[in-house]
């Protein structure tokens, strides 16, 4: 799986894995894994992100999530400490 957890406080709860630090692979994680761990990103947008993927190739960096339909740059600073590549 593409995800890792370790218990921390510094993440807020955001009602998703209250206390739990989530990472997330962009480049290797289903759209399904990107709904459930990405805040503010369901599963059309996480579709998007997969099908933005398989045309263009690996993300190099998070904000690069900022060309995928739907994706801007509030809902990628949200989630800036959740990617990782």
């Amino acid at each position: 799986m593409s995800l890792a957890a370790e218990q921390s406080t510094a993440m807020p709860d955001n009602g998703k894995y209250e206390g739990i630090e989530v990472r997330i692979n962009i480049n290797t994680a289903t759209s399904e894994e990107l709904a459930a761990m990405l805040i503010g990103v369901g599963q059309t947008k996480a579709e998007h992100i997969v099908a933005f993927r398989e045309v263009h190739g690996a993300f190099k960096s998070a904000d690069d999530l900022q060309l995928v339909k739907g994706i801007g740059a509030a809902t990628v600073d949200k989630n800036r400490q959740r990617i990782e590549l």
